[in-house]
Parts: C-alpha cells; structure tokens; sequence
C-alpha cells in the first residue's frame, strides 16, 4: 500500500473516532491528498508521510509514520490540532514536550546585499542549513518584533505547536532556498513598500538571531516537460527549479528586466507581461509526461487553475499556488 518508514508515533484516541474519521476525509479532500481505506482503517498520504486511524478491536489510534524525526512531530502537530478541533484527547507514546517547533533551526546573519534593484540577498549560517536546500523548496522565516529577545515556538504535551502571541509573535514569511552549504544557505527577498521582511532587512546587521522552519512547500516538478510561469515572487523560485529540474524547461517570467539577472541570459526563459496571457498561449500539447507551475497573485492563481482544468489537465498535472494576495 505504501512504503514502511523509520520513524513512528502511536497515538490512542479518546471517543468520537467516527468523527475523527469524517474529520480526515474532508481533510483529503480539502488539500487533495490521497486517503487509502480498508475495513478497519483509513490512511492519509501527505508530505511522503502516512497518518493511519485505525479502529479495530484494541480501539482508535492514530499511527504516525515519516522518513524523518522532524515531520513526525509535524504529523503530530497536524493531529493534534485537527483533534482539538473536534473535542477529542490523544495520549501519544512519545512527545518533546518543550522542544523547539518541529522543523526549527535557529540561525544568524551573516550578510544582507542588493542583488538587483528589486531583490535583497541575506546569508544566514547555521548548523542545520544544508538540509534546507534539499527537497522542498521553501522555508518559512521567523523574525522576532524589533526589540524583544526572541521567543520561538515550542512543543505542547498534546503534540501541537504553540506559538508566541501578542508582543512576542513572530513574522512569518515564504521563502525560497536560492543557495546553500552544510553551515549556510542564501535567499532573495523581493523589495517592495510595506513588507516587514524588507524592514527588517534594511536594519539587520551580522550576528542578529532568527529562525527558519521546513523545508516545506513542494519540490522540483519531476516530469519530462515541465513549464512555469511566475512574477517577481516566485522568481526566485523559478530560478531554483531551472537550476535543478531534469527535464526540458521553460519559463515566462513577469518582472521587471533589470530584476531577472543571470535569468535574462537563459535561453528557456522568456520575460512577459502578463501571466494569464503567456499561459493561454503556451502549447501545452502532445507531451504526455507533463507538469505546468504557475506562481503568482491569489486572482491569477485561480484563474490559471480554472483554465488549465479548461485545457483538460489533470490536477495531478499542475500546480497553480498563490504567492502573493
């Protein structure tokens, strides 16, 4: 059915598993993930992770199964809300209570430049840095408010993650890995008027604190044919799949020209106006192994989404995500 992984997490239930049930199915059919069901079990597949309920004669528990420490306790956390939601306990068998947020690694800056004129390169270092530049794409960045010592998301003995509030909550922001060694790794900030992450880049200097959590967010489009489309945004994304994909590429990039640096010398990438139009006008036929990506506004994201489905592609063929509105 799917493959055993290392890690695992046993959780037993208290009542309500019919509820927990119909709570999984809408949860598969909301974020469009595979549920496999059998007679006594159902079986969610996200993130190459398995969360199994199983109601049988030694009553209901959730099994938790991942290829990594971290996305158990991201499993974990993702349960553990879910449950609280519905009212209903859960005793794991193991939980780091008090441990920094699954995924967590705290880290320094290093260095802030202008890359162009429209983007901010940051350096931060840390030990865990080489692990976010493999698999998924982004990462999510925590900036502690100007003047307040860092407080960072920890554990609960429920399994869920519990954030900072008030004067002591994080910003939370996207971003991609453009590079990255086993101690550092880079990114591209965009620029533009009223973004925290830009004021907070304006004024960081070598050695400030922050955090980043992931990766998450999808990985390099596996498929023979591959095109994406994306605004400043998700350039720096674009830039990290042309870079990696193994397949033919190409890619229609709405920015301005003096903002696609080495992209502008890249023969698969052509620079446009509008999104929705490139897309319209891309031959999306007769490649059988295909996948199209397109990155942009929340509006232009939903159109893509409603065209591509007009142009008969499967959703499995297709990712239309909202960057930005």
């Amino acid at each position: 059915m799917f493959p055993i992984r290392p890690y695992r997490s046993i959780g037993t239930l208290g009542p309500a598993s019919g509820a927990v049930a119909a709570a999984l199915k809408a949860r598969a059919a909301a974020w469009e993930l595979e549920l496999v069901e059998t007679p006594d079990s159902l079986t969610l597949l996200v993130w190459g992770c398995a969360m199994t309920l199983f109601t049988d004669g030694h009553g209901a528990r959730l099994e938790l199964d991942a290829p990594e420490k971290r996305l158990i306790g991201t499993l974990q956390d993702t349960a553990a809300t879910l449950l609280d939601e519905l009212g209903v306990t859960v005793d794991w068998d193991r939980v780091d209570a008090g441990a920094l947020a699954p995924g967590l690694a705290l880290m320094r800056v290093v260095s802030v430049a202008s890359r162009t004129p429209g983007f901010i390169r940051v350096r931060l270092a840390g030990e865990e840095a080489g692990r976010f530049g493999t698999g998924a794409l982004h990462f999510r960045l925590l900036l502690p408010p100007e003047g307040r010592a860092p407080q960072w998301p920890r554990v609960a003995p429920n399994g869920r993650t519990v954030w900072p509030e008030g004067a002591d909550a994080p910003h939370r922001a996207v971003y991609t890995t453009a590079a990255q060694q086993d101690d550092w790794l880079e990114f591209d900030i965009f620029r533009h008027a009223g973004s925290p992450t830009c004021d907070w880049a304006d004024r960081a200097r070598p050695g400030d604190p922050v955090g980043i959590i992931g990766p998450g967010g999808g990985g390099i489009p596996n498929a023979a044919r591959l095109w994406l489309f994306g605004d400043e945004t998700a350039l720096p994304a674009i830039a990290r799949i042309l870079t990696e994909a193994p397949g033919r590429v190409s890619a229609s990039l709405c920015c301005r020209p003096e903002d696609m640096g080495a992209l502008a010398q890249d023969p698969r990438v052509t620079r446009c106006d509008d999104l929705l139009a490139a897309l319209d006008a891309a031959d999306l036929a007769g490649a059988p192994d295909r996948h199209i990506w397109f990155a942009g506004p929340a509006e232009a994201a939903r159109a893509a989404r409603q065209r591509l489905l007009a142009r008969a592609c499967d959703k499995r063929e297709f990712i239309a995500a909202a960057y930005w509105g």
